[in-house]
C-alpha cells in the first residue's frame, strides 16, 4: 500500500480517499502513520487527526477534530468554526484548491466521516485522504477508491514483535524459546496482544510464565480486553450483541446459512445481524461459508459474559467451559438465565444428568451436548429451545416429551436412534434434520408433519433401507445427502417431484442402479453427486435437464450396449459413439462442471457444442500412462478445434469484434497501464503489454489478496522494453510465492511442502509474440493435469473469465505438496506461446528472509521528513527498544 502511495501521489491529480479496515489491535493507526511519515512532505499539507471515536463521544470537542485538520494545514487559525455543519462549509471553501494528505485514524460512524471529509469534491487535485476504521460499512458509503483489509501477523512476525517487547531482543531468550511459541499462538498474530503480553512479562520468571498463561485460558487480559470490546460495545443493538455472543460461545465453525436459520428461529434478524458483524471486523466467512472469529474476540465475548456473574456460574446468560457446566449440571442449579448451553464429552469419560436439572432454564435457546446421558422427564426442557445437537444421542427414538414444534435445527449425529419418533409430530418450524452416521436407523420419519425442511443430512446410516414417500411433500427442500447408505436400494418416486431441491448427493449408494425418467422435473436440480453407486443407465432426463451445472458419477460402470443417452458417453467410454443422439441445442444447456471417470476425448467439437454453458471438465485416469494418452488426445482435439474456429473467422477482424464488457486492458505500452486499473480489477484473466509486439495474459486461479496485486505490478515492472523482444519473470524473492517458468505453452512443476502455509493462489503468464494485440479471445483453454493424482482439468476461457472464489479455490486446493502438475494453455492459432510461468502464492512468507521496520511508540506521531525514517515493506514490526530507538533518531539528527 505505501509503495502504491508513494508511486502514485506523485502521478495522479486525482483525489482518493483511501480506507485501512480491520479488527481492534491490527496495526491500522500503525500503517497509517507510516504511509504519513513517508510521503507527507509531498504534499501542500497534512493533517493526522486521531483518536477520532473517542474525541467524538464529547460532544463539545466535535468542532475540535475540524479546527484541529484546519490549523494541522494551513497552521493558523484564523476562522473560528461554531458548529459541525458551519465547520464542513469552511473545510470545503478551505480545502478544494490545496493537495493535501488527510489520515482521519479510528472512525467508527458515518456522521464523523461526513463532517471531516462529505466527498471526494471538497480536496484539491491530487489529495489523498486516509481513513482507518474498524466498519467496513462505513467506508462503502463515502464510496472510497480503495480499502485496504489488515491481516494478522505471521508466526515468524509475531515472534519478533513479542520478543522485542518481552526480551528487548528479536527472538525468545533460549529456556523461554517454547513457552513464547505457546503466547504467540494464543494472540492469533495480533500486535496489539503480542506487544500488552510482552510488555506484562518483560523480566519475569518462567513459573509466573506460566501461571498467566493458565490465567488467560480463563480470563483475558485486560488491556487486550478493553481494546477489543470497543467494537461490541459499538454494535447497534440487542440483536447485534446477542448474534455476537452467540457466535462466540456454540457456532464458531458453522455453516453460515445454517446458523442464520437458527436465529432467526429466535427473532434476531441473523441476515444483517451477521453481515454487520462481519463488516465490524468481529466474524469472519471463509470461502466454505463457514463462521470465524480471531480468538481474542471469542474470548472478549466470553469474558462479557463471564464477568457479569464471576462466581454464579448459573446467573450467566451462556455456559460453555467444562467446569461451570458439570457445576450447574451437577448441582441441578440452573436459572432462568441460562440462554445457551454446551457440554461436550468424549465418549470414555461420558457422563448422565438429571433432566431436573434443566428445570428452571426456561429461557433455554441453545444445546449442544456431546457425550451426555439425561435421566427422567424431557417436559422439564425449554419450550423455548430452537437448536437442538446431541452428538451420541443414547435413545433409540426421541421420546414424546422432548417434542418441541419450535424447534429450528435437529442434530443428532452418531445416534443410537432406530427411529426418529414413533408418533407423528407436527414440526412446522423444522429447518435442518441431521442424523448422520446413525448406523441404527432403518427408516426416515414421515415427512409431511415438516413443511419447513430445507436440509435433510442422512449421511453414512448403513442400516437405512427405505426413505418414505412422503420426502415429495418437502416443498422447501434444498439438500438432500444420502451419501454412503450402503443398504439404500431405490428412491421413492415421489422425490423426483421436489421442484425446490437444489443438491441431491448418493455416492456410496452402492445399491441405487437407476434414476427415473421424471428426474428432469426436479426443476431447480444444480448438483448432482452418484459416484460409486450401481447405476448404469442414465435416463434422456439427465440431458434434457435444463438446470444441472454439475454432475459427478466417478465409478459408472454403464456399457455401450446400455445406450447411455447423452453425448457425456463418449467421454465415459472410449467405445461408445453416440452423438448424434442427441443434436437439439437445449441438450443439457446449463451444464457448466462434469467430472468423469475416464477419456474418450475424440469429439470435443461436438461434445462443446452439445453443452454450450459447459466450462469446465474433470478427469478421472487409472494411471499417469492413462493420463498422458487422455491429455494427449485432448489437446489434439482441441487444437483441432482451434483450427477450424481460425479458419472460419480468418477473414473478419477479430479485434473489432471483442466484446467490450470483459476487455479489461489492452495497450501497447507498460507506461499506459494505470497501476491502480490493473490492481482494482477483478477478472480472473487481464491482458498486459510492453512497447513492442510481446504481449502478456495472465490468468488467475484462487483466492484475490495484496500478495497477488503485489505481483501483478513486479510483472508490469518487469517487463522487458529493450530491443529484443524477450522478457522478465518476477523472481520468488518476495517471501509468499514460488516461480515456476518454461519456453513453449506449458510448463511442468512439483509443488513444494511449506510447512504451516497454504497455497492461496496459482497464476499464470503467457507471453506470447504475435502481430496482433493478445486479447483474452484469444486463450481458449487451460489444462491442469495432475500426474500424482491422475487427473486432468479442462477449463475454458469462460470458466476462467466468471470464477468464482468457491470455483477457483477449488482448482488450488486440488494441488497437494509432493504432485507433479503440468500446465497447458492453448491459444488460438494466431497467437505464438514463447514463455510460460507459474506463481504459487501462499498465504504466509516462506521463510526466506524479509526486511522489518521498526516504529516509535503507538502514542507517538513521528512526522518526519526522513522518507526512510518510517517505512515498511509487507507488516509493520513494533517495539524496538526505546532507547535504541532514540539513538537512531540522534545519529540522523531529524529530532523534531
Amino acid at each position: 500500500m505505501i509503495q502504491v502511495l508513494e508511486k502514485d501521489s506523485q502521478q495522479s491529480n486525482d483525489v482518493l480517499l483511501l480506507g485501512v479496515w480491520g479488527m481492534g489491535g491490527v496495526g491500522k493507526t500503525t500503517i497509517a502513520k507510516a504511509i504519513y511519515n513517508k510521503i507527507g512532505r509531498n504534499f501542500d499539507g497534512r493533517s493526522f487527526v486521531a483518536n477520532i471515536r473517542e474525541v467524538w463521544e464529547e460532544n463539545a470537542s466535535q468542532v475540535n477534530l475540524q479546527e484541529k485538520l484546519l490549523f494541522d494545514i494551513f497552521k493558523e487559525m484564523t476562522t473560528k468554526i461554531q458548529s459541525i455543519e458551519n465547520g464542513k462549509i469552511i473545510l470545503k471553501d478551505k480545502l478544494c484548491h490545496r493537495r493535501v494528505l488527510i489520515v482521519l485514524d479510528d472512525v467508527n460512524t458515518l456522521d464523523q466521516l461526513n463532517a471531516l471529509c462529505g466527498s471526494h469534491k471538497w480536496f484539491g487535485l491530487g489529495s489523498r485522504i486516509i481513513i482507518t476504521t474498524r466498519d467496513r460499512h462505513i467506508l462503502r458509503c463515502n464510496r472510497v477508491n480503495e480499502v485496504y483489509e489488515m491481516k494478522n501477523m505471521d508466526e515468524s512476525e509475531s515472534v519478533e514483535l513479542f520478543s522485542w517487547h518481552a526480551f528487548k531482543q528479536a527472538s525468545p531468550a533460549k529456556d523461554f524459546a517454547e513457552i513464547s511459541r505457546n503466547v504467540v499462538e494464543y494472540s492469533g498474530g495480533l500486535p496489539l496482544a503480542l506487544e500488552v503480553l510482552g510488555s506484562y512479562l518483560f523480566d519475569r520468571g518462567l513459573i509466573e510464565w506460566h501461571s498467566v498463561l493458565e490465567k488467560l485460558k480463563i480470563i483475558p487480559n485486560d488491556q487486550v480486553q478493553k481494546k477489543l470490546k470497543i467494537s461490541y460495545d459499538g454494535l447497534n443493538d440487542y440483536t447485534e450483541k446477542e448474534i455476537f455472543l452467540d457466535i462466540a460461545c456454540f457456532f464458531i465453525g458453522m455453516d453460515r446459512n445454517d446458523v442464520i436459520l437458527v436465529l432467526n428461529g429466535s427473532r434476531l434478524f441473523a441476515e444483517i445481524g451477521i453481515s454487520i458483524l462481519v463488516e465490524r471486523s468481529l466474524v469472519t466467512v471463509d470461502d466454505k461459508n463457514k463462521l470465524g472469529m480471531h480468538d481474542l474476540l471469542r474470548d472478549m465475548g466470553r469474558e462479557i459474559i463471564r464477568e457479569k456473574s464471576p462466581e454464579e456460574p448459573e446467573a450467566r446468560c451462556r455456559l460453555w467451559f467444562h467446569d461451570d457446566v458439570l457445576d450447574v449440571l451437577s448441582n441441578q442449579s440452573g436459572t432462568k438465565a441460562i440462554k445457551g448451553l454446551s457440554l461436550k464429552l468424549q465418549r470414555a469419560n461420558a457422563k448422565c444428568f438429571s433432566t431436573n436439572a434443566f428445570k428452571k432454564m426456561t429461557r433455554l435457546r441453545l444445546l449442544q451436548l456431546a457425550g451426555v446421558k439425561l435421566d427422567g422427564d424431557f417436559e422439564y426442557l425449554s419450550r423455548d429451545l430452537r437448536w437442538l445437537s446431541w452428538n451420541e444421542f443414547p435413545l433409540t427414538h426421541m421420546p414424546t416429551n422432548l417434542y418441541r414444534g419450535e424447534l429450528v435445527s435437529i442434530e443428532l449425529e452418531n445416534s443410537n436412534v432406530n427411529i426418529l419418533w414413533k408418533e407423528v409430530q407436527m414440526m412446522g418450524d423444522l429447518k435442518i434434520l441431521n442424523l448422520s452416521h446413525s448406523h441404527c436407523l432403518t427408516h426416515t420419519p414421515d415427512f409431511s408433519y415438516m413443511p419447513n425442511l430445507e436440509k435433510l443430512i442422512l449421511k453414512d446410516c448403513p442400516m437405512l433401507s427405505e426413505v418414505s414417500p412422503s420426502i415429495g411433500h418437502l416443498n422447501k427442500i434444498l439438500l438432500i445427502n444420502l451419501e454412503d447408505c450402503i443398504s439404500l436400494c431405490s428412491l421413492p418416486k415421489s422425490i423426483y417431484k421436489l421442484k425446490s431441491l437444489k443438491t441431491l448427493i448418493l455416492s456410496g449408494c452402492r445399491k441405487i442402479d437407476k434414476f427415473e425418467q421424471d428426474l428432469e422435473q426436479m426443476e431447480s436440480l444444480t448438483t448432482l453427486l452418484a459416484n460409486n453407486t450401481a447405476i448404469t443407465r442414465v435416463p434422456f432426463s439427465v440431458v434434457r435437464s435444463k438446470s444441472i451445472g454439475y454432475i459427478s458419477m466417478c465409478g459408472y460402470q454403464g456399457f455401450s450396449r446400455d445406450v447411455f443417452p447423452s453425448i457425456i458417453w463418449s467421454w465415459m467410454s472410449p467405445t461408445n459413439d453416440v452423438i448424434s443422439l442427441f443434436q437439439t441445442p437445449t441438450v443439457m444447456s446449463s451444464l457448466v462442471s462434469l467430472v468423469v471417470p475416464s477419456s474418450s476425448s475424440h469429439q470435443l467439437s461436438s461434445f462443446s457444442n452439445q453443452l454450450p454453458r459447459l466450462r469446465s471438465l474433470w478427469v478421472d485416469c487409472s494411471s499417469e500412462d492413462q493420463l498422458s494418452l487422455d491429455a494427449k488426445i485432448i489437446l489434439d482435439a482441441l487444437y483441432a478445434t482451434v483450427s477450424k474456429e481460425f479458419e472460419s473467422t480468418a477473414s473478419t477482424s477479430r479485434v473489432s469484434n471483442i466484446p467490450t464488457s470483459t476487455l479489461i486492458q489492452t495497450t501497447s505500452r507498460v507506461s499506459d497501464i494505470p497501476t491502480s486499473t490493473l490492481i482494482q480489477s477483478s477478472s480472473q484473466v487481464q491482458v498486459l503489454g510492453s512497447k513492442h509486439s510481446l504481449k502478456s495474459l495472465l490468468i488467475q486461479m484462487g483466492m484475490d489478496c495484496q500478495v497477488t496485486n503485489i505481483l501483478k505490478e513486479k510483472i508490469l515492472q518487469n517487463m522487458d522494453v529493450n530491443g529484443s523482444g524477450g522478457c522478465l519473470f518476477p523472481n520468488d524473492s518476495y517471501p509468499d510465492w514460488l516461480t515456476f517458468n518454461s519456453e513453449g505453452s506449458s510448463v511442468t512443476f512439483k509443488v513444494p511442502r511449506v510447512e504451516g502455509r497454504n497455497l492461496k493462489t496459482m497464476m499464470c503468464i503467457v507471453y506470447t509474440s504475435t502481430l496482433d494485440n493478445i486479447t483474452e479471445d484469444g486463450l481458449k483453454n487451460v489444462l491442469v493435469n495432475n500426474y500424482t493424482k491422475a487427473t486432468i482439468q479442462l477449463y475454458k476461457r469462460e470458466a476462467l473469465l466468471s470464477f468464482n472464489d468457491e470455483e477457483s479455490q477449488r482448482v488450488v486446493s486440488s494441488l497437494e505438496p509432493g504432485n507433479k502438475v503440468e500446465v497447458v494453455v492453448v491459444f488460438d492459432n494466431n497467437f505464438i506461446v514463447k514463455k510460460i510461468a507459474v506463481y504459487l502464492v501462499y498465504d504466509k512468507a516462506i521463510g526466506r528472509s524479509m526486511d522489518l521496520y521498526h516504529l516509535p511508540d503507538l502514542n507517538v506521531i513521528a512526522c518526519s521528513d526522513d522518507e526512510n525514517e518510517c517505512s515498511i515493506k509487507r507488516f509493520l514490526t513494533l517495539g524496538q527498544p526505546a532507547d535504541d530507538f532514540n539513538q537512531n533518531r540522534k545519529k540522523k539528527n531529524r529530532v523534531e
